[in-house]
């Protein structure tokens, strides 16, 4: 069996994964014919020994550090909801968005 990256088995189609999973002795792909693509997916993965959320890595950013500053802003947020401040709401829910967005633009 030659050796599989998460990247590499999400490209197949699900009649190439389930060749793959024929041809494995492993019990995570048992009824691999029932499975839909997803599921077996993350069986090949878990039968191989791949991890199926490598495609997860944040570069170039402090994660911790964008998501400490979400947390504040959502502090921020429940007191302009309390308060009934329309445009400090505006405000913190856009800072919020553009932290989450940073976060998913530097997920490969």
């Amino acid at each position: 069996m030659a050796d599989h990256s998460f990247e590499s088995l999400k490209k197949k189609t699900i009649a190439e994964l389930r060749e793959i999973a024929k041809e494995l002795e492993h019990e995570a792909v048992k009824g691999y014919t029932q499975l839909r693509k997803d599921e077996l997916l993350l069986a090949i993965c878990k039968a191989v020994g791949v991890d199926p959320k490598e495609h997860h890595h944040v570069v170039g950013i402090d994660k911790k550090a964008i998501k400490n500053q979400i947390q504040e802003l959502k502090g921020k947020r429940a007191e302009a909801v309390e308060a009934k401040d329309a445009v400090q709401l505006k405000r913190v829910r856009r800072k919020i968005h553009k932290l989450k967005h940073q976060l998913r633009a530097a997920t490969i």
